[in-house]
């Protein structure tokens, strides 16, 4: 599993730390130092991590299970694995689930051909070599068993755009389960008024339910990255806590954009409406615009944003 750095419409939204590590339980914070897996098929496959995808190799299989098992179960299903890299992950995940992989870096896609022959030839494993931004992720998990998931210890600098297209996908997920930086996971996490609480937090918790299942800690990766990642799984609401309509969207980012500015001064002009009628909606929505975005719950940014009675 690897990490690939790309430039992407929302990295402004994330931290600009460094890769963060791993560790095995589901509950404790604590972490076992990185073992040497994944360096026989890094040396046998003729490969070194690349500094321009910024390449960390997870190297702990009990890390490993551990993800997999949360990202499979109930066991079955399909699993659409995002960066497999030379395989850590998919390893665990073949003896839960079919695993679709795929990787960007075509240096690896030889050293994963050679370790998963057998499950390639059995059509356990597919693997796609290309960029998983750029891909439709419900065609590839067409009528393939139930639960369809997506999973992956994804690149920083796409976390974003990948967070991004996965609640696009929502309606057609079971679940995601990520490896992000620790900073991410807490942000995904946040509840309304803390400090962590931003646009991320908000369009992901209104397609999504977010949980941090694990720290990762620095050791566990090859090369040692400089921070913490965290293991979290987000689980589709259904039906949506919000639609990610335009004028939501819009909302959104201008409640974040200027944080320090009352509503009343960040909403301004928002969509085009009138400061009437952003008064008469903030006040229909429950809202006091002199609060800030911070202390918005999902919902009321629905409200807010919702098409008035009036309007069809």
């Amino acid at each position: 599993m690897a990490r690939h750095a790309t430039r992407t419409e929302r990295a402004s939204s994330l931290p600009a730390a460094a890769r963060g590590g791993a560790r095995s339980g589901l509950s404790s914070e604590g972490t076992p130092s990185g073992g040497e897996g994944e360096r026989p098929a890094l040396r046998t496959g003729g490969v070194a991590p690349k500094k321009r995808f910024g390449q960390n190799f997870l190297t702990e299989p009990r890390t490993a299970r551990a993800i997999a098992e949360a990202a499979t179960t109930p066991e079955g299903g399909t699993v659409l694995e995002i960066g497999p890299g030379t395989g850590a992950l998919t390893i665990p995940l073949l003896e839960r689930a079919r695993v679709i992989a795929i990787e960007r870096d075509p240096d690896l896609i030889p050293v994963l051909r050679d370790r998963f022959t057998e499950a390639l030839a059995q059509g356990r494993l597919t693997l796609i070599e290309g960029d998983a931004t750029a891909i439709d992720w419900p065609s590839l998990f067409g009528d393939g068993p139930r639960p369809h998931t997506l999973a992956g210890n994804v690149p920083y600098l796409i976390t974003g755009l990948l967070i991004e297209l996965a609640t696009k996908a929502a309606d057609h997920l079971d679940a995601v389960v990520f490896m992000v930086q620790k900073e991410v996971a807490d942000r995904l996490t946040a509840a309304p008024g803390t400090k962590d609480y931003g646009a991320l937090t908000v369009f992901t918790q209104a397609a999504f339910r977010v949980e941090r299942l694990m720290v990762v800690r620095a050791g566990s990766f090859f090369p040692r990255p400089e921070v913490d990642s965290a293991v979290v799984r987000l689980t589709p609401e259904r039906p949506r806590r919000a639609l990610e309509t335009d004028a939501f969207r819009a909302a959104v980012k201008a409640a974040f954009g200027m944080r320090r500015k009352t509503l009343r001064n960040a909403w301004r002009g928002l969509c085009g409406w009138s400061d009437e009628e952003i008064a008469s909606r903030a006040a229909a929505a429950g809202i006091s615009l002199d609060a800030r975005g911070e202390t918005l719950g999902v919902e009321q940014f629905q409200r807010m944003t919702s098409p008035r009675p009036d309007q069809g």
